[in-house]
């Protein structure tokens, strides 16, 4: 890191309000003097580190009190340590926000990793791993708070003028405070320089804030985060113009972690193994959990498991078939669907849903589809028999079911089902176009039918 640069890289902000620091600029700690800081807990001072050791080790910035501020730090997790960093604190951590530091992909609380602006905007994915040095800065400027990891932001909020907050959140509110740097769990945090550069800022831009913030009041998405429950879309496509780019923006003003899947298959713009790398080699980068979306019935043998293995995960659906005449089906094109019978059909589709879930995916999406000529009748057609031999056959499988929010399925009768028989769930948009919406049927479904946090699935991060 350019240290030597760091105050002057910030941009000059020429107004003052009234809600500005009463603490000056200046580095906090620079590797040997760590007397501005009060600790609690295992701690230590040497070769140029403070180092956080195991749960409850704490440092909290002695008489200090800041409001609109760029805080810059150096630091790393050490044998898989945790924890935050805390600002407009008031020493107990009870006031103001925390930032995630946990970069342990092995930990079950997955949706909180480095770089979370804990109850507000968790993240699913950390940018670095344990043992590596990065910089992670935390700027406050009014209402608007920006998380950013080796100079990316991961995090952009704007605290709207009613926020939405529950227990044991409410007092997670821009005011001012200080800093607190805090272990968590076993291992260590190791801090190597922190440094500090007040901000003025207007209060035009201040006023101006909220209106770009939105309605908490009526969001869906912030109680997820209030509820400390996973907000990750597990399907999501760079399709109808989407770029990498726009996504990562909408991920950010919107609070939903995305999951961005090429389609790879036969007739599908990724067809061989040195397409899925030259894919990821350029998605590696990118804030997103990366799937597979495994197209036709041949994709097992098109692609080599080491390289389906580079994916987080894999996932399948039963929309592409061959019927019991030999030909290929596809169930959302009018065309490929041939119903003579509709209750054959039904129990053709059923069949060979089964038979889908013997492939090696971790996901089934699309999950329960029938063509649009059977779809207004979708519950008359998964009968009781039908959905008790689809859920044994996907709890056999030990595959994870989407809640799909495109099409709406499945029902509440077969994810209750599911849920009962120990399934874990995915949220999917699946989207054909820019627009991802909100994962509006999930949510109604994860309300309905009492999904929490643990009957998600974990991604198994390997990039």
């Amino acid at each position: 890191m350019k240290k030597s640069v760091f105050f002057a890289a910030f941009a000059v902000v020429t107004f003052l309000t009234a809600c500005n620091s009463t603490s000056g600029d200046g580095v906090l700690f620079d590797g040997t003097d760590a007397g501005r800081w009060e600790f609690t807990g295992g701690h230590a001072v040497e070769n140029g580190v403070m180092a956080l050791r195991g749960a409850g080790a704490k440092a909290v910035l002695k008489d200090a009190k800041y409001r609109n501020f760029e805080l810059e730090m150096e630091l790393r997790t050490v044998l898989q340590g945790k924890g935050y960093v805390a600002f407009h604190s008031d020493g107990s951590t009870e006031k103001g926000y925390r930032v995630a530091i946990n970069n342990d992909r092995s930990d079950p609380v997955w949706w909180r990793m480095t770089g979370s602006l804990l109850s507000v905007r968790n993240l699913t994915k950390s940018f670095v791993r344990n043992d590596e040095w990065f910089r992670m800065t935390v700027r406050v400027e009014g209402q608007s708070v920006t998380v950013s990891i080796n100079d990316s932001p991961v995090v952009e909020y704007i605290e709207p003028a009613a926020p939405f907050r529950m227990a044991p959140h409410e007092k997670a509110l821009l005011a001012d405070g200080t800093f607190v740097l805090a272990g968590e769990g076993d291992g260590e945090l190791q801090f190597r320089h922190v440094a500090v550069r007040t901000l003025q800022v207007d209060k035009a831009t201040v006023q101006s804030q909220p209106a770009e913030a939105g309605d908490e009041q009526t969001d869906e998405i912030i109680r997820l985060h209030q509820e400390d429950f996973p907000v990750l879309d597990y399907h999501v496509h760079l399709k109808g113009g989407l770029t990498e780019t726009e996504a990562a923006q909408m991920s950010r003003k919107l609070g939903i972690n995305y999951a961005m899947a090429p389609n790879c298959g036969v007739g599908f713009p990724i067809t061989n193994d040195a397409e899925v790398l030259e894919y990821l080699d350029r998605m590696r980068s990118q804030p997103f959990i990366l799937g597979m979306q495994a197209e036709g019935r041949e994709w097992v043998t098109t692609f080599s498991q080491a390289v389906r293995d580079e994916f987080d995960y894999v996932f399948t659906d039963a929309l592409t078939f061959t019927d019991n005449r030999g030909r290929r089906t596809r169930l959302w094109i009018p065309d490929e669907t041939w119903i003579e019978d509709e209750q054959q059909y039904m129990d053709l589709i059923v069949d060979r849903i089964c038979t889908v879930l013997t492939e090696p995916a971790d996901i089934y999406v699309n999950p329960c589809f029938l063509p649009e000529p059977m779809n207004g009748q979708y519950d008359a057609f998964w009968t009781e028999a039908r959905m008790n031999k689809f859920i044994d056959a996907l709890a056999k499988s030990g595959e994870a079911l989407e809640i799909n929010a495109r099409y709406e399925i499945p029902n509440k009768a077969i994810i209750m089902k599911a849920k009962q028989a120990g399934v874990k769930f995915t949220f999917g948009t699946n989207n054909g176009l820019r627009d991802l919406g909100k994962l509006e049927y999930c949510i109604l479904m994860k309300k309905e039918c009492g999904i929490t946090a643990g009957d998600m699935y974990k991604p198994e991060i390997k990039i």
